[in-house]
């Protein structure tokens, strides 16, 4: 979008450089950013195939008159006539369980607005996140955490592991907690109005309107930079600043959104942790959930101490993986083993039979071109260091599945083994192979 004034991105540089510069600052001037061209921008960034919201307007809808409705949104925002609306509350299976995960809509505006002003706030507190902070942050993911917890684990002396949980965290997120949170680098009072009044939208479910008073609601824009907000003050901080300064040895925190893991050299250390950690939450009302909640012996010491106990170590689950203790293949080093979660594993073949019987009226080409996707998408996260028997085995749970069900299209019998290669040879899946290097 042409302007002749200075760029949003210039001005968020330097609101970046300030941020950077000066640890304490409050900034008192940043809603004047909310403007035409950063929700412009914002637009043509939401994903064209996202659900909408309680009012049902789609992307596309709203392209139609793009110009006028940014220009009346614009002047609503700046009356603070702008009222978010409930976000629309659905349900969807949550991996390796047969719960569901809450999952919050938000109407198309709503998106908009959150994304605009959450460029504004990560400009600021990207300068302010610890560096073992990886979830929902540019240039990190999943994997760096990772690598960096098998780092910790084999170089840095690692004797012990906490693993952690938070019971139920995007719902119980104290709203006042964190406005004060906000406070230590926010004082644009137009902010922290409209962030008060999306945490306070309420829910839209069967029909009926439930007002909010505590929790961000998971599937929102903004949700994701406000939670990192909570935990950096709530547990990064404590951590970094105070706890580790009192242990002896190692003691990294490895955080990826609310899920972390505690690596220490010193039993001692972990066990008071556990203890601290939890009583520092109390305080933010937030509580552990006990049964996913442990301390391991774990590293290259547990290992023998196991072997010598005729026992195998214990393992621990971070990040859709269960870590374990083994050594390479000649036998001489340690190796920090990871393998799929078994429930995740099931989870996933049982999603692909569901997508299967729903779908079984496509073409062939259709179902092999999907399913190949899907194959490539498992492989991108799965396919790490350690990992190959794992993602062998589901491309091999995933042919057999599909075989199965391209039988059924015909008559019995009719698909035979060599007609089924023959089929993979015109619509080749991709191979398993290790697509991230974590050693």
């Amino acid at each position: 979008m042409p302007s002749n004034e200075e760029s949003v991105e210039t001005k968020l540089q330097r609101i970046t450089s300030k941020a950077r510069s000066d640890l304490k600052c409050r900034f008192t001037s940043l809603f004047h950013l909310m403007n035409r061209e950063l929700l412009w921008e914002c637009f043509w960034q939401l994903k064209d195939s996202r659900a909408s919201g309680i009012d049902r307007v789609t992307k596309e809808q709203y392209a139609v008159n793009l110009m006028d409705n940014l220009g009346d949104l614009i002047q609503r925002l700046h009356r603070m006539a702008y009222i978010p609306q409930p976000v629309r509350r659905i349900y969807i299976p949550k991996a390796g369980s047969d719960k569901m995960r809450p999952l919050g809509i938000s109407v198309l505006e709503d998106k908009l607005v959150q994304a605009a002003m959450s460029k504004i706030l990560q400009a600021i507190y990207e300068q302010d996140f610890i560096e073992d902070s990886y979830g929902f942050r540019p240039n990190r993911s999943c994997h760096d955490a990772l690598h960096v917890l098998n780092q910790t684990v084999k170089f840095h002396g690692t004797r012990y592991i906490v693993e952690a949980d938070i019971k139920g965290f995007f719902d119980n997120v104290d709203h006042d907690q964190l406005m004060e949170f906000l406070a230590h680098r926010i004082a644009d009072k137009r902010m922290t109005r409209y962030i008060k009044r999306f945490l306070k939208a309420g829910i839209h479910e069967d029909g009926c309107h439930r007002a909010s008073d505590r929790g961000t609601p998971q599937g929102g824009v903004i949700s994701p930079l406000l939670a990192n907000i909570y935990l950096h003050y709530t547990l990064d901080l404590w951590f970094q600043r105070r706890f580790a300064q009192t242990c002896r040895g190692t003691a990294r925190f490895i955080r990826y959104a609310d899920d972390y893991v505690v690596c220490f050299r010193h039993e001692a250390d972990a066990i008071r942790f556990r203890r601290e950690m939890e009583e520092r939450l109390n305080l933010f009302g937030l509580a552990i959930a006990p049964e996913k909640t442990k301390i391991l012996a774990f590293g290259p010491q547990a290992r023998q101490w196991a072997k010598q106990q005729g026992r195998k170590a214990e393992t621990f689950d971070f990040l859709g993986f269960t870590h374990f203790c083994t050594t390479s293949r000649d036998g001489k080093y340690f190796v920090m083993g990871r393998k799929t979660i078994s429930k995740r594993f099931t989870a996933k073949l049982k999603a692909y039979k569901q997508w299967l019987r729903s779908n079984r009226t496509l073409t062939t080409g259709q179902i092999m071109q999907t399913t190949a996707n899907k194959l490539k998408g498992h492989f991108g996260y799965y396919g790490v260091s350690g990992n190959s028997h794992s993602t062998q085995s589901f491309a091999y749970e995933i042919e057999r599945i599909l075989f199965k069900w391209l039988s059924r299209r015909g008559k019995r019998g009719s698909l035979t083994i060599e007609k089924f290669e023959l089929l993979l040879k015109c619509f080749p899946l991709p191979t398993p192979h290790i697509m991230v290097n974590l050693w």
